[in-house]
Parts: C-alpha cells; sequence; structure tokens
C-alpha cells in the first residue's frame, strides 16, 4: 500500500469515527428505555418521541448540512457535527425531565447528519477504486458504535444491581441510564479534535473555483502524474451541470429534471425502503422486543450484543465483496433476504400465545399484588394484544409495563429460537446489502454540482421515514402487536425490490464522472 492510499484510508476512518459516534448514540439509548420510562412515567407515545427525536432533529439538520457543506466546506460543517455531539451527550446525561431529555435527544439529531456528511466526503476524496471500501467503513464504524453501545449497555445493567461501594458511590442503581447516554461523550471529543487532521475536499474545493487549492488535496490521495488527470474530470463534470455558483432551488431542479429520472428513482427508493425494513426500530427497541419473547430482561439485553456483532461481521463481509460482485446483486439479494427473515418474525409472533399459571404466579411472587392474576389463571391469550390489555386492566398500567419482562418469561409460549434467529438474518442482510450500500450509492449516483444539496435532500428523506418509523414502533407494537408491525414492513420492502430490480445500474469500478455518464444514456 503506498502513501497515496495510506492517506485515503486515515481521512476515511477519522470521518467514519463519526459514524462510531452515530452508532453509540443511536442504540445507547436503548438500555436506557426501560428505566426511563420509570423514571419519567412514560406513555408508549412519549417512550416514541425519545426514540424518534434524534430522527426528528436530523430533519432540520439535513437541510441545513446542505447549505453548510456547500458554503463552508464538508470538513468544518463536520467539526460544527462533532460539537452537536458532545453537547447532546452532556445534556441528555443530566437530563432532569422527560421534556429536557428530548431535547437534548433532538439536539443529537442535528449532529446525525455526520454520516450523510461523510459518505459525501470520503466519495470525493477516495480514488474510484478503493471508493467502495472506504465509503462503507461508514457502516463499519456504524457497527462498531452499534456492538459497544449493547455491550457497555449490558455491562451498566449488570452492575446496577451490584452490591460494590464504588457502585453505590455513583448511585448507579438510579443513574444507570444516565451512564448509558453519558459515555458518548468521549469518543465525540475525540472525533472533532482528529477532524483538524483532514484536508479539505478537492470536488468542493474546484466547485469554489480553488483549483490549486484541489491540487494540492488531490496530492495526498492522488500520485503526482495522476492529478491533473482528476482536476479535469471534476472541472467538466461542474461545467457541464448547472454552474458552480447556482442556487440551492437551481440544483433542486436539475435534480428533478427529467435526465435525473433513474437517479432520482433510484435514490428515492433507496432512502425510503432502507428505513421502511424496520431496522433502526428494532436496534432502538430491542431490548423491549426481545422481553416480549420470554428472555427475561438479563438475557435480553445480552441478545441485543449478537445484533452489533452480526451486523459488523455482516458488513465486513459486504466490505469485502462490494468492488467484486458490484453493487446491484448484492442490494437485490439482501432486499430478498430481508424479506423472508421479517416475514418469518411475523409469522413467530403470529402463532404465539400466553397463559398465565399457577406455577408462574409463585415464580412472580415479587410482583406486588400478582395475585390478582389468578382471575385468568389457565385463560390462553393468542394474541399479544389482547394478553397486555388485559395485565394491564388487572395490575395497573405501570407494573405491567414495569414488570413485563418477568411476566413475559413466565407466561410467553412461543417459537422463540425461531423469532431470534430470523431477527438476527434480518440484520446481517441489511448490513450487508442496503445498509451500508446505500451510502455509496448516494455518493456515486449525483454530479459534483448538486452532490452537496442532493445527497442531504434524499438522506433527509430517508431520516423523515425513519423518524416515522420509530416514533411508530411502540404504538404499533401496542395497537396492533408484532406479527402484524413486522408483515407491514416485508410488504414495503417488497414493493421496493421490484423498483430497483428495475432502475438500480451497476457502478462499481467506474469513475464519479464515468458513472454520470451512463445513468444520463440510461
Amino acid at each position: 500500500m503506498n502513501k497515496h492510499t495510506k492517506n485515503a484510508f486515515l481521512y476515511a476512518i477519522i470521518v467514519a469515527i463519526g459514524s462510531f459516534v452515530f452508532g453509540l448514540d443511536a442504540v445507547l439509548i436503548s438500555g436506557g428505555f426501560k428505566f426511563i420510562t420509570q423514571e419519567f412515567n412514560l406513555t408508549a407515545s412519549q417512550v416514541g418521541l425519545i426514540g424518534s427525536a434524534p430522527g426528528i432533529g436530523v430533519l432540520i439538520a439535513l437541510p441545513l448540512t446542505a447549505f453548510a457543506a456547500n458554503k463552508l466546506g464538508r470538513k468544518v460543517t463536520l467539526q460544527i457535527i462533532a460539537i452537536f455531539y458532545i453537547v447532546s451527550a452532556v445534556g441528555s446525561a443530566f437530563a432532569p425531565s422527560f421534556l429536557s431529555l428530548f431535547w437534548f435527544r433532538f439536539l443529537g439529531g442535528l449532529a446525525f447528519s455526520s454520516v450523510t456528511l461523510a459518505s459525501m466526503y470520503i466519495g470525493e476524496v477516495a480514488p474510484a477504486e478503493q471508493r467502495g471500501k472506504l465509503v462503507s467503513t461508514l457502516q463499519i464504524n456504524m457497527g462498531i458504535g452499534f456492538t459497544a453501545a449493547y455491550l457497555i449497555n449490558y455491562w451498566i445493567l449488570q452492575k446496577m444491581g451490584s452490591d460494590l461501594q464504588w457502585v453505590k458511590d455513583l448511585n448507579l442503581a438510579e443513574t444507570g441510564w444516565r451512564w448509558m447516554l453519558g459515555i458518548e461523550i468521549i469518543p465525540a471529543v475525540l472525533w472533532f479534535l482528529l477532524l483538524f487532521l483532514i484536508p479539505k475536499s478537492p470536488a468542493w474545493l474546484i466547485y469554489k473555483g480553488r483549483v490549486d487549492d484541489a491540487k494540492k488535496s488531490l496530492s495526498k490521495v492522488y500520485p503526482e502524474d495522476k492529478i491533473e488527470e482528476q482536476v479535469q474530470q471534476m472541472l467538466v463534470s461542474v461545467e457541464n451541470s448547472v454552474g458552480k455558483n447556482s442556487s440551492t432551488i437551481s440544483q433542486l431542479k436539475e435534480i428533478f429534471s427529467s435526465k435525473m429520472r433513474v437517479v432520482l428513482i433510484i435514490a428515492f427508493t433507496l432512502a425510503v425502503v432502507q428505513q421502511f425494513t424496520g431496522m433502526n426500530a428494532v436496534m432502538i427497541y430491542a431490548p423491549t422486543m426481545f422481553e416480549q419473547l420470554g428472555l427475561g430482561t438479563d438475557a435480553a439485553f445480552s441478545s441485543t450484543i449478537w445484533i452489533g456483532v452480526i451486523g459488523l461481521v455482516a458488513t465486513l463481509i459486504s466490505l469485502s465483496l462490494i468492488d467484486k460482485f458490484g453493487r446491484r446483486p448484492i442490494v437485490i439479494g439482501g432486499l430478498i433476504l430481508i424479506i423472508i427473515s421479517i416475514s418469518t418474525v411475523s409469522y413467530g409472533f403470529k402463532q404465539a400465545t400466553y397463559q398465565v399459571t399457577e406455577s408462574a404466579i409463585v415464580k412472580m411472587k415479587d410482583i406486588p399484588n400478582i395475585k390478582k392474576l389468578n382471575a385468568i389463571v389457565g385463560k390462553e391469550f393468542n394474541s399479544d394484544i389482547e394478553f397486555k390489555n388485559s395485565l394491564t386492566e388487572i395490575l395497573g398500567v405501570e407494573s405491567a409495563r414495569d414488570n413485563s419482562g418477568v411476566i413475559f418469561k413466565e407466561t410467553a409460549h412461543m417459537n422463540a429460537i425461531l423469532i431470534l434467529l430470523s431477527i438476527l438474518t434480518f440484520i446481517a442482510a441489511f448490513n450487508f446489502s442496503i445498509g451500508p450500500i446505500m451510502w455509496v450509492l448516494l455518493s456515486e449516483i449525483f454530479p459534483i454540482s448538486n452532490r452537496g444539496v442532493a445527497i442531504p435532500l434524499f438522506a433527509l428523506i430517508s431520516s423523515t421515514v425513519s423518524a416515522l418509523v420509530q416514533y411508530l414502533f411502540p404504538l404499533e407494537m401496542e395497537m396492533f402487536g408484532a406479527a402484524t408491525t413486522f408483515i407491514i414492513y416485508a410488504g414495503i420492502v417488497l414493493v421496493g425490490l421490484i423498483i430497483l430490480y428495475k432502475y438500480l445500474l451497476e457502478t462499481k469500478g467506474l469513475s464519479l464522472e464515468e458513472i454520470q455518464a451512463k445513468l444520463k444514456a440510461n
């Protein structure tokens, strides 16, 4: 590996640390939901708001990111985003109320555009033959962040019940969820400092007419004899578009013009389908969902670690194959496996039954007023919704909610192994295909002149769907049940698969300019 390739990998890894912080921020909250709900006495709607707050925040951030990326540059905008992560982590850890926690989580959402901007930056810095691998480092670091978050949550959960002196000194039994959210401060600060080491995007410098500065940036990642060729390709790309001084409105007009029709269809479908797989909802609410399998709280938390590990391994495999087999076959194959796996999850929950027995009541003797459940001993419930409603009616909202893990462990009868394996298969398929490859494709299919608006735009669409899915998931689980919720996701992904099968083009091994020519030809 020569020094230019090493530099490209170094810059990509530094920028991709933002995805690690994103992964932590997105998943650390999953471990705290149970305790936050108890401390602030939250309803399902309020839980959904806490879960979707970052998704709501990013809806505002992405248009601002588009402006800042073009006005201030990719590097400076990334540094501003790092500051938002730091402030959000500090505020969330010390939040005194539901409302303040919501707003600090919302502030963290302003930083979620880090993934979007990072894919843009890496796509502009990386040589064509390395671009797929380097952009995929975003998903790798995100996967590492997810895994680290689940491990941290599980470790803190174990310590919360410990009699160790330092645990008592920190009052971890009551403040454990705050430590879960506060741990993010450390990597966020580190990322902010490391961002000073990366060069400015050569594509942005060309866009601003700073050709000499662009050559200096390119010299760090390209041999001297290839710099002029790259500069000329970028200049032609800008000149053939709406112009480097075009407004955001002009760039949007270009994006929605007839010549960009295929690009528009591909980008919109990717943005919507990626989120309607339900991936983010599963990641965020995993401990709660696993409790419904009857695993119990400790086992539910430990099982979530497999989500992070399998997701990371699948991403690494995808990284090793993306530039060999191409984007299209991996995306199409991954979506087929996603549909099969989440349909199986739906089937598993549909076959589940719930029954309170006398022996179960004895095992749950520590739950206040548990003997009231004698009223439904022997009655079999074929619906999780019906069973939850009966528990709430007998025990009360708070008791049924706070003790759900123990209750489901003793009363649920289902093929938990089938459901768990199907969920893990879904995680693997997502992280192998549309998870990382969507960002690779978005960084490739748009010309330089409108990339600063186009990528944030479709990330905005993706984030809108994500916020909607994350907010609705607790409500859907409460109103419709798990079986119906997951079959809805499977149906939407099927529609997306049909569209992408028709329109998605292969982009592997092509320069950004060659990709544009291929798309225009179609």
